[in-house]
């Protein structure tokens, strides 16, 4: 199968060619890899292959009634684990011997049909807005090769927008689904609180702001994708009810005239980007086309207040998975990057008390964010403050580094989070990608959609944030919108 005719097709179209015997999933693995091998060099979007345990996949029979039968898939490096094969999370020193067990995810998609062949580059532990792993290298945009794809799931975004499949595993914890969509022209969902397993491995992810899902070059996809991954499982804390009926067949239906309120205000208080006002303005303006009500709105939420609070609930989460991972593997913080190293340092610092308190006014976040859907449908904003950023961009300074290492040597954690380079550090990764962190907090679904192309040709997608169980009504805007200004055929020259 030539790459002309592998790349017409999303995955529930390629799906469709093997149900109907027009084609077999093994010229399919093939056209994939070899899109790999052509493309994977410039863009290091794949940092494992398993292209053995495909083929052995590629022996057993096909169950035509699966949504996905002898679809090429890859899985991306980081909480998306399958039971013997090795897992990095992007660290040159974590696990890499074979996974104990299959994240449910995975075992959802196999059991979907998928043909796993390859897990994704990522940065390490996902921590970050960009996909510079040390232990890797950083993945690069298809659309611009010296620009960041943005993270975490920046390896498969890049993935998906070379074609090297048409659609891969995701995750997000602060925007790592819908910020590397909104960088190189995808469809991103993060659905809300409960709605996909997080297990077996963890009950719940960042205290239920992380979630599981894909990024895609279709809606449709994604909503098959959902399809197959929502739902609870025997050891979940807590779950979402399903929906009245199938996303997929949800896209049949119009969204209707919706309210919506746009911003395009950062919640850090930091200048817009005159690219993100463009884009969102943009958007406005197809939406009231179709039928919408769109109103300019204050930002509906304290911006400043909330990204503290994200960002005290992410210092916590990296210490504990640093002490976590050096108790069951002897992991030390020598073993990890510095800014890993850094950013458990400050999680220790941070009380018992403190993080009690950052957890309530989580909930106070959500009870501000309910009280805006008491007017509006969904949230409009920029997902990125600013088109993709050059490799290297957040980098931390190497002086910042020399600071903090002599601060830990010392003991003196507490110090690190009140030095100015590390705010000043923290601030400029914040000021790209203030606007995603809200749905994570608050547990609500949210999207990027790709509407928009900076005069340069860099994507930059606008987000839609939803009320609890707004995963249709987001995904029945996003068919509309696609349908009025098409995306797919839009495709990076590589």
């Amino acid at each position: 199968m030539h790459f002309a005719d592998y790349a017409r097709y999303d995955a529930l179209g390629l799906a469709d060619l093997v149900r109907r015997g027009e084609v077999h999933p093994s010229e399919l693995l093939d056209a994939a890899l070899a899109r790999a091998e052509a493309t994977n060099g410039t863009l290091n979007a794949i940092v494992r292959r398993f292209d053995d345990r495909a083929r052995v996949r590629l022996q057993q029979p096909f169950d035509p009634a699966r949504p996905f039968a002898g679809v090429p898939f890859l899985i991306k490096d980081l909480f998306q684990e399958w039971a013997g094969a090795p897992a990095g999370w992007g660290s040159s020193r974590h696990h890499h011997h074979p996974a104990t067990e299959t994240s449910d995810v995975v075992r959802r998609w196999l059991d979907a049909g998928l043909v796993i062949f390859g897990a994704t580059n990522v940065p390490e532990f996902g921590a970050r807005n960009v996909t510079e792993p040390l232990a890797y290298g950083p993945a690069r945009n298809p659309w611009n090769p010296d620009h960041t794809p943005g993270g975490s799931s920046g390896g498969s975004a890049a993935a998906v927008a070379a074609g090297i499949v048409p659609v891969a595993g995701a995750n997000d914890g602060g925007g790592s689904i819908r910020i590397p969509a909104a960088c190189t022209g995808l469809f991103g969902l993060k659905a809300g609180r409960g709605r996909i397993s997080m297990g077996p491995m963890a009950s719940e992810g960042l205290f239920g702001a992380a979630v599981q899902g894909v990024v895609s070059r279709s809606v449709r996809d994604t909503a098959a994708m959902l399809d197959v991954l929502q739902g609870p499982e025997p050891h979940a804390p807590y779950w979402m009810p399903p929906p009245d009926a199938s996303y997929l067949a949800q896209l049949s239906r119009p969204p209707g005239p919706l309210r919506i309120g746009f911003t395009t205000d950062t919640p850090t208080g930091t200048p817009v980007d005159p690219q993100a006002v463009a884009a969102v303005e943009d958007a406005a303006r197809l939406l009231a086309d179709l039928g919408h009500h769109v109103e300019a709105v204050p930002l509906p939420f304290d911006g400043p207040a909330l990204m503290a609070d994200f960002m005290q609930g992410w210092f916590c989460v990296q210490a504990m998975l640093l002490e976590e991972l050096g108790r069951v593997e002897g992991l030390r913080d020598r073993d990890v990057e510095p800014d890993s190293r850094v950013m458990a340092d400050v999680g220790r610092t941070i009380s018992a008390s403190e993080f009690l308190a950052c957890m309530g006014r989580w909930h106070e976040h959500t009870r501000a964010l309910t009280a805006f859907y008491a007017r509006f449908d969904l949230w409009l904003s920029p997902t990125l403050n600013g088109p993709p950023v050059p490799i290297g961009a957040m980098s931390t300074p190497p002086a910042l580094h020399l600071v903090n290492r002599l601060l830990s040597a010392l003991g003196l954690f507490g110090l690190i989070r009140r030095t100015r380079f590390f705010n000043d550090t923290v601030l400029k990764n914040l000021a790209w990608t203030p606007y995603t962190q809200l749905a994570n907090v608050t547990g609500r679904p949210a999207m990027s959609v790709p509407l928009y192309w900076t005069p340069e040709g860099l994507p930059l997608g606008v987000q839609f944030t939803g009320p609890l169980d707004a995963e249709g009504l987001l995904l029945r805007l996003a068919a509309q919108l696609e349908q009025a200004r098409p995306w797919a055929e839009r495709r990076p020259r590589l």
